[in-house]
């Protein structure tokens, strides 16, 4: 006989031995894994809005740092009129874009700022 077949025969002769649940039995335990599922949902809601609200409080009850004041300075242009070889669409590598925000009061707004490295692949 094919070993499937057989396969198939032994499945539904076990399945005949399976003790299934009745209708009310069915519907009664749907129910109570629901009205489960809801009460775990409410306490784990309940207790995550308790631990969150309380550690707003206790953020907000904590002296607050001084404010820092941010001020935008215009960028400096390089004043260079030799002829350069073609460049890309790169800034310059010494200079703060237009509008940058100096955040330390007192320092000069021009920072040296990494030139953008490009990779090329070896030549063979």
């Amino acid at each position: 006989m094919n070993p499937l077949m057989q396969y198939l025969k032994d499945t539904r002769a076990e399945l005949r031995h399976v003790a299934w649940p009745t209708r009310t039995q069915t519907i009664v335990y749907t129910v109570l894994v629901a009205a489960l599922s809801v009460g775990v949902a409410l306490y784990l809601g309940f207790f995550d809005f308790l631990f969150t609200t309380g550690l707003s409080r206790a953020l907000n009850a904590l002296p607050q740092p001084p404010a820092v004041q941010v001020q935008t300075e215009p960028a400096t242009v390089p004043t260079n009129t030799q002829p350069t070889a073609p460049t890309t669409n790169t800034p310059p590598a010494n200079t703060v874009p237009q509008g940058a925000l100096n955040l330390v009061p007192g320092t000069p707004s021009t920072q040296t700022t990494p030139a953008p490295t490009t990779k090329t692949a070896p030549k063979k």
